[in-house]
């Protein structure tokens, strides 16, 4: 489209208005080439037309021209100019506060807007200039330019903002002044009229806004100038104790390079000692804001302690959430003037008020709260949260059984008496948190609210190890009662298995009295299984320690176990892949497993499901887990889940104890799980019961990982797997053992295989039996608990004329309990009570042989 010059303020028409003229213009061509038609018809077809028709054809069109040349003298009708075209869009585009500028992609102008034209340069000899051409004169405005006429011809949108020295133009009185001007094109849309595609630039002032913000931008910089470089500390900190922001004083006072620092990096208990923080954190619930003057000893990077006072705002927002507290930090390190002594000393009291291990608070008369210390908060979980928790009563902290007790306490402080009782007591919150209390009356001045002063210990702790301790003299106590009846039980059991024995020998199973002796000996048998777990709930049975492969344990059991938990119970294993071995007795592991399976079938009675996991632990996996006790180590894991009704905690506290049982009368002897606690614990693992109500339990062993040593391996691969056969012998033994049936089964049991043996009761018959056969025996056979001289104690006597010789010590205590008290133990062995006729002899002739290859 052609542009037009139209005079000095106007500018070429726009695009959008070229159809306006061209209307008109078709309008004319039409009614001439009307006339033009009609004009033809006349002069082809004049004979077959009625001059009457055409008469008035000619008459109608000079009454209408008659009737527009009236029309146009009178100013009824005018032609308009293009001035007047002028549309509405036009209006608008020529009164925007910026210049607009319509070309197409190459950078022909279609239109420019008065607001353009009104820059320097932008009108040349009358004619418009383009964007690109306006700007080129400058250097800092090239990069900028070149980017805007790349996206011009690529038909995409730019905009840049252009730094200018002195402005278009050169401004003289402004030359060193830079003006911003912000560019910007824009593709337009298809127009009808329009041969090439359109853009639309716009180039506008922007040097007063940016002035504006670099100016804001420098005043900000000078306000954080001055109050990083401020006599006192700043620090902001969030609702979540993150610290947003502090200045360089306070930085360099705590050690800190402020350059280092990120938002968020520092909390409050990085840079608070004690429970300082807790002080800056509570805020009021009215969402008021107020200023707190709290003296507390904040923490430097070196880790020693900075005495400040704090000038502390904390709000709440609208919705209740803690907003960003403010605080002004004052360095009180430096030694105070005279004048400032007794100010001096208030810093120093509330410092030590508020790093005190132990809580602090004060009451008025009604025993409400007046003001407390820094671990107060922590300690009773107390966090002022409203106006109205400022004047809460004590009494509301703490369970209502100690209630009556901290009344009357409060009353004989507040009466002045000189001794007033601590109270013990358990908080409110929380029914595990123990406190001790210490009251007093305050020493104040006339008219104070604070009349009486509470000091509270956190017993918590404290509370749990007596617990404990309780529950571990307890266990002891019962250990041992039960240790002694098995002991003694034991050694009828060595006599009814014995001579069940030598009976044996003489009838054959043909004989009429073999049934009879074999359900004797069963029984017995029977009976030392129940021994046996009495001692292992004491922890004092003879264990047969030897390396064990979990999963073949485990799968061995498993038909038994299936046919123990019934067909409405399902039964699934299942094994982590190369599972470590440990070492233990596997019959008292074979017991541990039935036992916790019995359980948790008995806590499914409608049907369920029970789980038997092995895996290994290792030392990091169990240093993560929260067992009480427990050593990190490498452990196998055995896990025994059920489906069941689930433990409630006051249950899960007891189910170790001996007798407790939660089965009907007559249905639970209560030792079930006392025995596993106890062969757990003698084989140095760890037993823990996970259970939640109505969901199931879930028994957790952990047992020691074997790694075997090179003297172990180097034994193991010397020791002969061959049994002892041949069980004759003729050596001199020597037999000490204080009950007399035990003593008379064995003597015969040993002279029945060719022994010559010599009998005492206890150790001071055997040193005069030994004296009277000059000391002329090859093996002793002794007991170890024996009244007036032990078996120990005898062993320590006769090693001063015999010391290379050998002995048996026989016991219903375990061997190593055995050892403990054994000087020397190189030369001893060991025999549990109660053993039959076969396993005394098989161990006196090992014992025997192994002294002929030591020979």
């Amino acid at each position: 489209m052609a542009l037009k010059p139209l005079g000095e303020d106007s500018y070429p028409e726009p695009v959008m208005d070229a159809g306006r003229g061209g209307a008109g213009l078709w309008r004319v061509v039409v009614l001439g080439i009307v006339l033009v038609v009609v004009a033809v018809v006349f002069s082809l077809f004049g004979d077959r037309i009625s001059p009457e028709l055409v008469m008035t054809f000619v008459g109608v069109l000079a009454v209408a021209g008659v009737f527009f040349l009236f029309g146009l003298a009178a100013g009824l009708f005018r032609f308009a100019t293009s001035e007047e075209r002028r549309t509405l869009s036009h209006a608008v585009v020529d009164s925007l506060p910026f210049g607009a500028v319509v070309a197409d992609r190459e950078g022909k102008i279609s239109y420019v807007n008065h607001h353009y034209g009104s820059f320097p340069g932008a009108m040349t000899n009358g004619v418009p200039v383009g964007v690109p051409r306006l700007f080129s004169g400058y250097a800092d405005a090239g990069e900028a330019i070149y980017r805007l006429s790349r996206a011009a011809r690529d038909g995409r949108s730019a905009i840049e903002d252009v730094r200018v020295p002195g402005g278009l133009g050169g401004s003289q009185v402004e030359a060193g002044r830079v003006f911003w001007y912000r560019v910007t094109v824009r593709p337009l849309p298809q127009i009808e009229d329009a041969r090439k595609p359109l853009v639309a630039w716009s180039v506008e002032d922007i040097t007063r806004d940016r002035e504006n913000n670099e100016t804001a931008f420098r005043d900000l910089q000078r306000a954080i100038d001055y109050l990083d470089h401020s006599p006192s500390g700043f620090f902001s900190a969030d609702a979540h104790g993150h610290i947003q922001y502090l200045n360089s004083t306070l930085a360099d006072w705590l050690g800190y390079d402020l350059a280092e620092f990120n938002v968020g990096q520092l909390a409050l208990s990085d840079i608070v000692r004690g429970d300082g923080a807790s002080l800056l954190m509570r805020g009021r619930g009215d969402g008021e804001i107020r200023t707190e003057i709290i003296d507390i000893d904040l923490v430097r990077r070196n880790g020693t302690a900075l005495p400040v006072r704090l000038l502390h705002r904390a709000a709440r927002l609208a919705d209740g959430e803690l907003g960003e507290t403010r605080t002004l930090v004052l360095d009180r390190s430096s030694a105070p003037d005279v004048e400032e002594e007794l100010r001096a000393a208030e810093v120093r009291f509330s410092r030590f008020f508020n790093d005190t291990p132990f809580a602090i608070a004060t009451l008025d008369g009604e025993g409400r709260i007046v003001r407390t210390n820094a671990p107060f908060g922590r300690i009773f979980h107390w966090t002022e949260e409203d106006k109205s928790l400022e004047l809460q009563p004590l009494r509301d902290l703490i369970g209502e059984a100690s209630r009556d007790k901290l009344v009357r306490a409060l009353a004989d402080a507040t009466a002045q008496r000189s001794e007033v009782e601590p109270v013990d007591a358990v908080l409110n919150a929380e029914g595990d948190h123990a406190v001790r209390l210490y009251i007093s009356a305050s020493e104040v001045s006339a008219g104070s609210p604070e009349q009486v002063n509470v000091y509270a210990l956190d017993m918590t702790d404290q509370r749990k190890l007596e617990a404990q301790f309780a529950q571990s003299q307890k266990m002891q106590a019962v250990g041992q009662l039960a240790g002694g009846v098995a002991h003694d039980f034991n050694n009828l059991l060595t006599a009814i298995i014995g001579f069940s024995d030598l009976l044996l020998l003489k009838h054959k199973p043909g004989d009429p009295s073999f049934n009879e002796l074999m359900q004797i000996k069963q029984n017995a048998n029977r009976a030392a299984g129940l021994t046996r777990q009495l001692l292992a709930f004491s922890r004092r049975q003879t264990l047969r320690p030897q390396v064990l492969e979990l999963p073949l344990i485990v799968d061995d059991l498993t038909v038994l176990l299936k046919r123990m938990i019934g067909e409405k119970n399902n039964l699934t294993v299942e094994h982590g892949r190369n599972i470590w071995p440990v070492r233990a007795d596997v019959v008292q592991l074979e017991q541990v497993i039935i036992n916790l399976v019995v359980n948790a079938r008995d806590a499914m009675s409608g049907g369920g499901s029970i789980t038997i996991r092995t895996a290994n632990v290792t030392e990091a996996e169990a240093s993560r887990m929260r067992f009480e006790g427990m050593v990190p180590a490498d452990y196998v894991l055995i896990d025994v889940e059920d489906t069941g009704t689930g433990m409630s905690p006051e249950v899960i506290a007891k189910i170790f104890e001996p007798f407790f049982t939660t089965k009907e009368l007559g249905k639970g002897t209560g030792l079930g799980l006392s025995t596993v606690y106890g062969i757990v614990k003698q084989t140095e693992g760890f037993i823990y019961p996970v259970s939640t109500v109505g969901v199931g339990t879930t028994f957790k062993i952990f047992l020691p990982r074997y790694v075997p040593t090179a003297e172990e391996s180097a034994a193991k691969a010397a020791i002969a797997a061959a049994p002892v056969k041949d069980l004759t012998g003729h050596e001199r033994i020597l037999l000490v053992e204080d009950e007399e049936s035990v003593r008379a089964f064995s003597a015969r049991a040993l002279k029945a295989t060719g022994y010559e043996v010599f009998e005492a009761d206890g150790g001071e018959e055997a040193l005069e039996v030994l004296e009277d056969l000059d000391y002329a025996v090859d093996l002793i056979i002794s007991d170890v608990v024996m009244p007036e001289m032990d078996g120990p104690t005898m062993l320590k006597v006769i090693r001063e004329k015999m010391p290379k010789l050998k002995i048996i010590f026989v016991s219903g205590y375990a061997e190593e309990s055995v050892r403990r008290d054994i000087e020397d133990d190189q030369s001893v062995d060991f025999l549990p009570k109660p053993y039959s006729l076969d396993q005394i002899n098989s161990k006196v002739k090992e014992v025997l042989r192994r002294m002929d290859k030591a020979e």
